[in-house]
């Protein structure tokens, strides 16, 4: 049995999310943040055939990636522990960051039904198999802006990784036809300490209509659109402006996996497309590209009604 709601945090926001609040000129929403897993989320992860995942690299910027499995590879023995029975490959960026001790943020997202939790905690254990995560913040989020869309399990014929310093023209073209992508962040260090390596890591979702990520040479421009008013990726991105992209090509399995700096414009005015409250702007500064990674062929269903209300570039 779960422990009760009383176990969750008064406070569940640091200092920059509260920031980013005020900056936003909004008040928190409600944050059931817990440091356990529920019954129906630790439920909801067996579902999944796929997982988003943070880590960060041996320099402590934070990787976007996903890791895919069938359906059940992900599941809770018990409140605190999610076991991941998959691994990345040899060439995924995040792969270093799957050590045990190392922080670590999980996005689980169902994009046939629009329902996504997150998970946050540090591994705890690795082995041939897969990996034991430790779970210390579980929280669900509202289904807005997400696509749905339909999996069906797909042999894909892997590539060598292609890195890269600067985005390329079929980068470009990806990013400008994306109407998802998953933003890698993390908090800071604690005052007093300049490791470089940061503090908790965080996975989330960003969708739009086809068009939404402006691209201006290396420069990539975000809308940041009404959402749970938690601010957890932009609170994040006040303290540490370093951040993991990922993109996916839903139509050939290609991954597309870019590291930069952000900067958040809270005043943008008219600048942006319709719906934008904010803007973001990251400076790729390297990248992946991994032709064939993620395992899965896509009938594409619906947008969600608020990508409908919102602009483009």
């Amino acid at each position: 049995m779960s422990p009760p709601d009383s176990t969750m945090d008064a406070q569940p926001f640091h200092r920059d999310e509260l920031t980013a609040q005020t900056l936003a000129g909004q008040r928190p929403g409600v944050a059931h943040i817990r440091p356990f897993m529920p019954d129906q989320h630790r439920a909801f992860f067996t579902l999944l055939p796929y997982l988003f995942v943070a880590t960060a690299d041996e320099r402590g910027w934070p990787v976007a990636s996903v890791l895919a499995g069938t359906p059940a590879f992900a599941h809770a023995p018990d409140p605190v522990t999610l076991r991941l029975d998959a691994l990345p490959d040899s060439g995924d960026p995040a792969a270093v960051g799957l050590a045990v001790g190392r922080d670590v943020g999980l996005l689980g997202l169902d994009l046939t039904t629009r329902r996504r939790n997150r998970a946050n905690g540090q591994i705890a254990a690795v082995d041939a198999q897969g990996l034991d995560v430790h779970v210390t913040q579980s929280f669900g989020n509202c289904a807005q802006y997400i696509q749905t869309g339909r999996p069906t399990a797909a042999v894909r014929q892997a590539a060598p990784v292609e890195a890269f310093s600067g985005l390329d023209d079929a980068a470009r073209a990806l990013i400008a036809a994306a109407d998802t992508f998953f933003v890698a962040s993390r908090s800071r260090s604690e005052i007093g300490t300049d490791d470089g390596l940061g503090g908790g890591l965080d996975m989330s979702h960003r969708g739009g209509r086809p068009g939404f990520v402006g691209v201006h040479g290396d420069t990539l421009a975000i809308p940041d659109f009404r959402g749970n008013r938690f601010f957890n990726t932009l609170g994040n991105l006040l303290g540490d402006p370093r951040t993991g992209l990922l993109f996916i090509d839903f139509a050939t399995g290609d991954l597309l996996q870019l590291q930069g700096r952000a900067e958040i414009d809270w005043t943008p005015g008219d600048t942006g497309p319709a719906g934008a409250e904010r803007l973001w702007r990251v400076k790729v500064e390297r990248g992946w590209r991994r032709r064939g990674a993620f395992p899965f062929a896509w009938a594409f269903g619906d947008y969600a009604p608020t990508t409908l209300k919102t602009g483009v570039w």
